[in-house]
C-alpha cells in the first residue's frame, strides 16, 4: 500500500481508499455481513481511510464503519459528510447549531469523539459564496470535534470557489477517465493551494469496469435506476453524467486499457492513482471480491506516455460533449 499527505493535514491516508455509499443504500439490495467482511479485507491489505455520509443508508453507513473499525480509532481514519439530509438551499442548515446536530449524531454513530475529515456534502455555490458554514467548521476544529474540514463539489467552478475562499484541507471531486475536466485548472490549483484530492466515482458507476450491456437493469432503489436522468439529485453522480447506453459503448471503445492490467476496473482505477494531483481514490463496494479487485489497481503496469496521450485525446473528442449537467 502507498500512503500521501493529505493536503495540509498531518493525516497520511492509502491512496486506495473506499467510499461506503454501496453498502449504506442507494445501489440496491445491501448485506451487511459481506460489507463487514469487505471493510476487514480493506483493512487487512492497508486501506486506512474511508469515505462516508449521514445519508448513506441514512447513517447505516457509519453504523457499519464504527463495528469494522472498533479498537482501530487511531489508525484508521474516517471522513464524514453533511447537508444533504435537510434543504441545501437553505442557509440554516448551515448554522452553527445545525451543523453541531449534524456533526453530533454522525460521532454518536461512529462511536468517535473526534471526526478526522469532515466535508460539506455538494452544497449549492451561493452557500459556499455566502462562507459563514465555513466559520462553523473553523469552531468545530477549534474545539477539537473535529480535525480538518473539507467539501465535496460537483463542479470545477465550486472547486476553485473554496480553493480561493477557504481553508478547506480536502476537496472531493467527481474524476475518471469519463471526467477529465478537472486535470486543467482545479488540480493544479489544488497543488498550489496545499489541498488534497479525493477522487469520486471513478469507475463512472461501474460504467469503467466494462461489465454492462445496454439491456442492463438496475433494481428501483438502485441510484442507478432512479437517477438516470437527474431526478434525485445531480445527474454527474451516476454514470459520471453520460446517458447509459452512450456510456456502454464509449466504456467499449476504451477495452483496450484492460491489456496488461488485469481487467476495466483495475486499469481505470490505475489511471487516477497516476494523477499527481490526487491524494486517494475512493471507489465503492458491496463485498469482498470487490475490494479484491478494486486493490488490484496497484499492482498493475503504469500508463505510459504515449497511452496517456491516447486516453486525453478520447476525452476531448469522443466524451466531453456527452456529459450533462454543470461540471
Amino acid at each position: 500500500m502507498i500512503y500521501k499527505q493529505l493536503g495540509n493535514t498531518n493525516l497520511n491516508i492509502s491512496t486506495l481508499s473506499f467510499g461506503t455509499w454501496a453498502i449504506g443504500g442507494a445501489w440496491g439490495k445491501v448485506n451487511d455481513t459481506e460489507a463487514l467482511k469487505g471493510l476487514d479485507r480493506a483493512m487487512d491489505a492497508g486501506v486506512n481511510f474511508f469515505d462516508t455520509a449521514d445519508v448513506y443508508g441514512d447513517g447505516h453507513a457509519e453504523e457499519l464503519l464504527a463495528k469494522a473499525t472498533k479498537g482501530k480509532e487511531t489508525e484508521i481514519h474516517i471522513a464524514s459528510k453533511f447537508c444533504r439530509s435537510g434543504d441545501i438551499s437553505d442557509p440554516q442548515n448551515y448554522s452553527r447549531e445545525q451543523v453541531s446536530i449534524y456533526l453530533d449524531n454522525t460521532l454518536r454513530r461512529l462511536n468517535r469523539d473526534t471526526l478526522d475529515l469532515y466535508q460539506i456534502h455538494c452544497p449549492p455555490l451561493e452557500i459556499l459564496k455566502d462562507g459563514s458554514v465555513f466559520e462553523v467548521l473553523e469552531k468545530l476544529k477549534e474545539e477539537g470535534k473535529i480535525r480538518y474540514y473539507g467539501v465535496s463539489v460537483e463542479t470545477v467552478e465550486e472547486g476553485l470557489y473554496v480553493l480561493e475562499n477557504s481553508n478547506a484541507s480536502a476537496l472531493q471531486v467527481i474524476f475518471n477517465i469519463f471526467r477529465q475536466k478537472p486535470l486543467e485548472e482545479l488540480f493544479p490549483k489544488a497543488m498550489e493551494k496545499g489541498v488534497g484530492i479525493l477522487a469520486r466515482v471513478p469507475l463512472a458507476s461501474g460504467l469503467l469496469t466494462g461489465k454492462f450491456s445496454k439491456d442492463a437493469t438496475f433494481e428501483e432503489d438502485d441510484h442507478r435506476h432512479f437517477n438516470k436522468q437527474g431526478q434525485s439529485f445531480n445527474i454527474g453522480e451516476t454514470f459520471a453524467g453520460i446517458e447509459f447506453e452512450k456510456g456502454v459503448d464509449l466504456s467499449r471503445q476504451l477495452e483496450w486499457i484492460a491489456k496488461g492490467r488485469g481487467n476495466m476496473t483495475q486499469a481505470a482505477l490505475k489511471w487516477i492513482l497516476e494523477q499527481e494531483a490526487v491524494t486517494s481514490v475512493i471507489p465503492g463496494f458491496r463485498n469482498v471480491k470487490q475490494v479484491e479487485d478494486n486493490l488490484g489497481a496497484l499492482n498493475v503496469k503504469d500508463y505510459t506516455p504515449e497511452e496517456q496521450g491516447r486516453l486525453v485525446k478520447f476525452y476531448e473528442d469522443h466524451v466531453r460533449e456527452y456529459i450533462r449537467g454543470a461540471y
